[in-house]
């Protein structure tokens, strides 16, 4: 087959964990144009063959991951000088990580996780200054970890946890700013201390150096972090990361007493002490109220704390005898006043007519700070009109200020009387409590209840982006007063960034939670004031795990609708099951609208020519035909107008391949980060975009 290109057989049942396997790769070493092979969650066993190193120079994905595949990564991998994205995690391989893979210097994905790997971490991949994201979590990797991954100065996700590795955390690797994902390096043998340059990490979410062997101070200067939310390690310095969501100590030598800030980090909804050394009284205030969400076990010479975590009390020794006759007396008191409270509910309760319930089933309020329907109603002036900045598919967003503390937020109250509005209410509820990313739109609050005329009322509180939709910038037409909006204007990095932002959030919601958005636009993209993208509105997703349960009649009548005319994939319209490749497709649509600031319901297209086959005609050699012509007014600012057109045609191809109209010809939105995050580097540093 030369004149194959794409060899895509992922997710099937194929292969039989047997030797011969793998014998069909064979049959590529002279498919010389070959760019993509994928053969990843199937049973394949066997062996890398070593003509892998024969496979095509033009090669830039490989995704070969959870299979049965055994033996060692051939050495001859280093051949492959184009490959961008290279997958062999979940897999049987053994032996060491070859040296020659730092000869990949176009690399951005690297997983090689779950493994049985062994041997050291390869100091050549410091040469690969192109990559992005390294997992090597679960393997039996030994020595120390290299200081030349400081020189990948692009790397946004560091995954180490579950090895054996030694030695102390290098500062080159604590260094990398750019790290805004994950640096999990748990469950080693690291020693020493965290080094002070973890500041630099500002855009760092997640953080996780727990269960090693490491000692002395926390550097102040974790403070700096302001965008994490997980963190695994502690500092008085932490008082200023008010983001903090969870935090985990355990399995260290950390001594002295529990810091009180701990409790005022409102944010924070789970925390783990256990396994140290702490001592002296247990906070009561804050996170530590709620003992299902503390662990402190296994320290020693702690005390005091909320009844249900079972410590001892503090004991003083200047304690008069008197104050514990008064606490005696004040519980037997409060004991009776609330025997008597609850006998006189129980009472009232039995004999008093029943109620229409005011709360949903799904408690969406919980994890959140707690707000009253009053609450939102001064915030938004009565949700007043001159409050309104929009409207979706199940109801209107007010902006906000809210009393109790002066935040400004986006306030989405569901128009209940529109058919499924309150189940768009639970399905975005139950989805809010599971996803923490840095480009999800970010939830405050939730109620559900009533209104003063005892109607149901169903909101969500989210945090205002001050800087609108995407929508609004790509067609900043008239306003409802029809006086003509503030001139918006985008540029190629900040569409490029905002590209790259929406990718990792769809990437995140796939592979972490793992759910479908199924209603991915312009509108629902929304800029903060650094002009970075958060994905939002959650009414019409679906859980994939409870997508696959479905019977196929059940998905058939239901997803017919999801989605918004022009964004939703083709294959929803026939009865198709909710996949990834569903938002995939509305993403590549979305990127081609971002570059050619056209709709896909512009009254150009019709069924004979779509957004899709639009750019697709013109590339690569008529491509700035079709672009924005704003994006092209930068080559008059300085920018070479050569690589501005290369930026575009690569862009371009992106949102085109996406798009494809069959769902497995459409790029895995993993590569697709990886794909725009390559580009944009080379953008940026002035090298052609190949």
């Amino acid at each position: 087959m030369p004149d194959l290109r794409v060899l895509s057989i992922q997710e099937n049942d194929l292969g039989n964990d047997e030797d011969d396997d793998m014998s069909f790769l064979y049959t590529l070493s002279n498919s010389s144009k070959l760019e993509a092979l994928a053969i990843s969650v199937n049973n394949f066993g066997g062996v890398l063959p070593d003509t892998i190193g024969n496979f095509s120079t033009k090669l830039k994905v490989m995704t070969f991951g959870s299979n049965r595949i055994r033996g060692s990564i051939p050495n001859g991998i280093g051949y492959l000088v184009s490959l961008e994205a290279l997958g062999l995690e979940a897999n049987q391989l053994t032996g060491s990580i070859p040296d020659s893979i730092g000869k990949l210097q176009n690399l951005g994905d690297l997983f090689l996780n779950e493994n049985k790997l062994s041997g050291s971490v390869p100091s050549s991949l410091g040469n690969i200054t192109s990559l992005m994201q390294i997992d090597f979590d679960q393997n039996n990797l030994q020595g120390s970890i290299p200081p030349s991954l400081g020189n990948c100065r692009n790397l946004a996700l560091l995954a180490l946890s579950k090895n054996n590795l030694s030695g102390p955390i290098p500062k080159e690797i604590i260094s990398i700013s750019s790290l805004s994902t994950y640096l999990v390096l748990s469950e080693n043998q690291l020693t020493g201390s965290l080094p002070s340059e973890v500041g630099k990490l500002v855009h760092l979410g997640y953080l996780d150096i727990s269960k090693n062997r490491l000692s002395g101070e926390i550097p102040a200067s974790l403070g700096s972090c302001m965008s994490l939310e997980h963190l695994a390690f502690l500092s008085e310095s932490l008082s200023s990361v008010r983001a903090l969501e969870d935090l985990n100590l355990s399995y260290n030598n950390l001594t002295g007493q529990i810091p009180k800030f701990l409790g005022e980090l409102k944010l924070l909804k789970s925390l783990d002490l256990s396994f140290n050394d702490f001592e002296g009284e247990v906070p009561v205030h804050g996170v530590f109220q709620n003992a299902s969400a503390v662990s402190v076990s296994r320290n020693k010479n702690l005390c005091g704390g909320i009844l249900q975590l079972n410590l001892p009390p503090c004991t003083s020794k200047s304690k008069p005898k008197s104050s514990t006759m008064l606490i005696v007396g004040v519980t037997v008191c409060c004991g009776f006043i609330g025997l008597i409270l609850m006998t006189s509910f129980l009472f009232w309760g039995r004999f008093k007519k029943p109620k229409k319930e005011i709360t949903s089933n799904l408690s969406c309020e919980a994890p959140f700070r707690r707000v009253a329907y009053e609450d939102l109603r001064q915030a938004t002036n009565g949700f007043s009109s001159d409050s309104l900045i929009g409207s979706g598919s199940f109801g209107s967003v007010y902006k906000g200020v809210l009393a109790m503390d002066g935040i400004v937020v986006a306030v989405k109250v569901f128009n209940l009387l529109r058919k499924g509005a309150a189940k768009s209410f639970l399905t975005e509820c139950a989805t809010l409590l599971r996803m923490r990313h840095r480009n999800l739109v970010k939830v405050l609050s939730a109620f559900a209840g009533v209104d003063f005329q005892g109607n149901d009322f169903k909101a969500i509180l989210y945090e205002l982006m001050i800087n609108g939709s995407l929508e609004e910038w790509l067609h900043p037409i008239h306003a409802s007063d029809h006086q003509v909006l503030e001139q918006r204007t985008l540029n190629l990095i900040q569409r490029l960034n905002i590209a790259v932002d929406v990718a990792s959030a769809l990437d995140y919601l796939h592979s972490e939670i793992p759910i479908v958005h199924c209603d991915l636009k312009p509108s629902n993209v929304l800029l903060d004031g650094d002009m970075t993208a958060h994905v939002g509105d959650f009414g019409l997703l679906e859980f994939l795990s409870e997508a696959s349960s479905q019977s196929s009649m059940d998905q058939t009548s239901s997803v017919g609708l999801k989605g918004s005319i022009g964004y939703a994939s083709p294959e929803y319209g026939t009865g198709s099951k909710v996949s990834t490749y569903g938002d995939v497709y509305s993403y590549g649509i979305l990127l081609l609208e971002m570059i050619t600031g056209k709709r896909p319901t512009d009254s150009m297209f019709n069924d004979a020519m779509e957004l899709h086959n639009y750019v697709k005609m013109a590339l690569p050699d008529r491509v700035l035909e079709v672009v924005d012509p704003t994006l092209l007014r930068e080559a008059d600012q300085g920018a070479s107008s050569h690589q501005i057109q290369q930026c575009l045609i690569a862009i371009c191809e992106v949102g085109v391949f996406c798009s494809e109209k069959f769902p497995r010809e459409r790029m895995e939105i993993r590569n697709v980060v990886a794909e725009l995050n390559r580009m944009k580097a080379s953008f940026l540093q002035g090298r052609p975009i190949e």
